[in-house]
């Protein structure tokens, strides 16, 4: 739909862009996801902590400046890297002991 969107948009000079966030700590999340679910949710993103409204807030802020007038039709994944790959710090610290 994004892209729909920029490709519509762009002889208007419209620009359209969406931002899928990762698991956010907030009240209403606090209140609604269990210690099982937030620990499955941390564990896995690459960034193993909750994200904040502030860590999501500054992505829509850039996407509205002048610095991004030649940005659009994309999603961004503001996520904590839970969409970029996968987390296996034991495997890590064994390749980097390997390759010293």
């Amino acid at each position: 739909m994004t892209k729909s969107l920029a490709a519509e948009g762009a002889r208007y000079g419209v620009r359209a862009n969406s931002i899928s966030p990762g698991f956010v700590s907030t009240p209403a999340t606090d209140k609604a996801v269990d210690a099982e679910g937030k620990a499955w949710q941390v564990g896995n993103a690459l960034i193993q902590r909750p994200g904040t409204g502030e860590d999501i807030a500054y992505m829509p802020l850039y996407l509205a400046s002048d610095e991004s007038s030649w940005v659009t039709g994309q999603n961004y994944s503001v996520d904590g890297g839970a969409t970029a790959g996968w987390r296996n710090d034991s495997e890590t610290d064994r390749l980097a002991a390997k390759n010293g």
